[in-house]
């Protein structure tokens, strides 16, 4: 199940499904701890004897986020029951509270009472042992904590709190159904406390003239303490959720617009895109730097893991949309954070935990009997060239880059240098970017050829003589071999890569592979007028571009990962906006740039109603697939509209 809205603000991060229902709760990293994981905070409605969660099949709901901010904006419609649920939801900007408004209509033509029931179903630390929870007749909130987590429910309906509560066993434990269970008969049982693994429940009873609305104010405060969450309770009382929501809706429009960007003639649609895809990038990355690439935990079906980690090939090529937007405060933070976690021998791990530590992996140490790294060496490049970039937008005020040279830019640039095959000059073996295949690929090789490069640019700005032809030469050996070993004549395209068999002979990889022809402009291994680029390009189109319903660009043939049996390879957002940014790169007048636009249109089209983008599509209906949203997909959208309105800028 996708999510539809992400709500955060560095620290904190909620996610919520097509119901609107909380999901996901990160806690005090985005994408760790995750305290909700796998339940869910649900809320339902009472009236006249009546008892429908929002999870019925007779709800209607429509799900967006407000223009240019990071509040959702839900409406919900049950004509059964003849209500209508009006809800924005908000995390702070600056204090770790999570914040609901609800109004309530009655569609009927007389008065009634409405009982409006929200559940909280926490597990906290990604457990379920070991809670402690218990009503707080002082603050007349809902208090769940363990260890150094505390959760504090709460909320106002008018002047006063919620009127009924209970807390209790969570479904699953000792054959319980769960404490939300007590709702549907629009009672609560007021149980004050309990423990183990526990859930909770509170009621607001509204009574609604006919065609009139009244209001509910609902908060999750999140602290180490009892008396931190009481403060932060104290401050959503003093301030009132009202006043809160219009400052988190200030907050975000000035962060969203630091940079004028002038978008010409682009379509309304794809500006308001463009400008939600900052906001999930920077809900999706933590204070420290750490950008995640997905925080929907729905992909713990798939070998008991998730998307929740810092990749640094990601990191690095999100971190160009945040450059291009004006957001090097933030970038700086992930070059910081890849500093700190860096190896003593100058490479990164596949990925990292938010808080640092490597994160999970598949990749082996072993090749047979031989030692091998576990490691996608495109990762160490990315994020070096992505430092240049950054250098070469920003320079280096507070000499934050200078101070990385020696401990960092050189531990990088002498591993890139020493991790090369000293008989063909290619980069050794590592795993490819969709990390999968052990070998030597274009894209990671056309990687290297920047990232080693970069190492050289910085050798000359920071005076380090004896590094800059050291360097520069290596840059240009990877680009001959590449050039030399990865051109397919037989086919007329670049390939995927190369392998080594038993034998140690190198054995061509023919895979037709998106990655390929992009690594080779972006990096600028070729000319994009070369005639081996421009027959990869054709050689790409005809096999991973499709023109069915779903259309867009697949990653490679024969892609299983998430297909469907019987269907077609699936479309991906990163790979379709990578020919954007082609045919942007090669557009030669305004009337060529269209092509790009038509993309940019694509995406608008597959994106959710909330704007939220997936990792990839399926072919027969268009459905997202996999995570979303995905950081990526957000961040290449965003790096190729800004390429094509500079082109549109150059031609105009």
């Amino acid at each position: 199940m996708t999510r539809h809205v992400i709500l955060g603000n560095g620290k904190m991060l909620v996610c919520t499904d097509k119901n609107a229902l909380i999901r996901d709760f990160y806690y005090p990293y985005v994408g760790q701890e995750n305290h909700v994981s796998g339940s869910v905070h649900r809320i339902g409605v009472w009236i006249d004897n009546n008892f429908s969660w929002m999870t019925d099949e007779e709800w209607d709901i429509e799900i967006r986020y407000k223009k240019d901010v990071l509040v959702s904006d839900v409406r919900a419609v049950n004509h059964k029951l003849g209500v209508e649920l009006f809800m924005e939801e908000a995390v702070h900007f600056e204090k770790d509270i999570y914040l609901r408004k609800l109004r309530v209509k009655n569609n009927s033509d007389s008065k009634r009472e409405v009982r409006v029931f929200f559940s909280q179903h926490f597990n906290i630390s990604e457990n379920d042992i070991g809670e402690s929870i218990f009503y707080d007749p002082k603050t007349n909130s809902i208090v769940n904590y363990k260890g150094k987590r505390y959760f504090l429910m709460g909320g106002q309906n008018g002047e006063s709190g919620f009127d009924d509560y209970a807390v209790g066993v969570a479904g699953g434990v000792s054959d319980r159904d769960g404490t939300y269970t007590d709702c549907e008969d629009g009672l609560l049982g007021k149980n004050s406390v309990e423990h183990g693994s526990t859930d909770s429940a509170i009621g607001f009873s509204l009574n609604v003239d006919a065609g009139k609305e009244r209001e509910i104010d609902y908060w999750i405060c999140v602290g180490e303490s009892y008396d931190e969450v009481c403060k932060i309770r104290n401050f959503v009382l003093k301030s009132n959720v009202g006043e809160l929501m219009k400052n988190v809706e200030d907050y975000w429009v000035e962060w969203g617009n630091k940079r004028n960007i002038d978008f010409h003639e682009l379509d309304k649609e794809i500006v308001d895109l463009f400008k939600e895809s900052l906001l999930v990038i920077r809900a999706q990355t933590d204070n420290n730097g750490a950008t995640i690439a997905a925080n929907d935990t729905h992909t713990l079906r798939f070998k008991r893991d998730t998307y929740s980690y810092m990749w640094p090939r990601d990191g690095a090529l999100i971190s160009r949309s945040l450059d291009h937007a004006g957001h090097s405060d933030m970038t700086k933070k992930f070059f910081d954070f890849c500093s700190g976690v860096l190896s003593k021998e100058g490479y990164l791990y596949h990925k990292y935990n938010p808080d640092g530590s490597i994160g999970s992996s598949w990749h082996s140490w072993l090749k047979g009997d031989k030692t091998q790294l576990p490691i996608q060496e495109d990762e160490t490049a990315l994020v070096l060239d992505a430092l240049w970039k950054h250098y070469e937008r920003y320079g280096d005020e507070d000499k934050m880059i200078k101070k990385m040279y020696k401990s960092f830019i050189k531990k990088m640039g002498d591993f890139l240098f020493k991790f090369r095959n000293k008989k063909n000059g290619l980069p050794k073996e590592s795993y490819d970017l969709w990390e999968e295949k052990l070998g030597v690929h274009t894209f990671t090789c056309s990687t290297v050829y920047a990232g080693l490069l970069a190492a050289g640019k910085f050798a000359e700005v920071f005076g380090a003589k004896k590094d800059i032809g050291k360097y520069n030469e290596a840059a240009e050996e990877v680009r001959v071999a590449t050039l030399k070993y990865m051109y397919d004549e037989e086919r007329g395209a670049f390939v995927k890569g190369i392998y080594y068999d038993g034998d140690n002979k190198m054995q061509m990889d023919r895979t037709i592979d998106a990655s390929t022809f992009y690594g080779l402009f972006e990096f600028r291994l070729l000319d994009l007028n070369d005639e081996r680029l421009l027959r990869t390009v054709e050689a790409t189109l005809e096999r991973l571009w499709f023109d069915d319903g779903c259309s867009g660009l697949a990653r490679y043939e024969n892609d299983l990962y998430h297909r469907v049996s019987g269907q077609r390879e699936n479309s991906w957002i990163i790979s379709t906006m990578w020919l954007a940014e082609y045919y942007v790169a090669k557009a030669k007048t305004l009337e060529e740039l269209e092509v790009a636009r038509d993309l940019f249109d694509w995406v608008v089209e597959k994106a959710l109603p909330s704007g939220v983008l997936s990792e990839q599509l399926r072919p027969s209906d268009s459905h997202p697939l996999s995570v979303a949203p995905l950081t990526w997909s957000h961040a290449g959208f965003v790096v190729a509209v800004i390429k094509y309105l500079k082109m549109f800028e150059k031609f105009g």
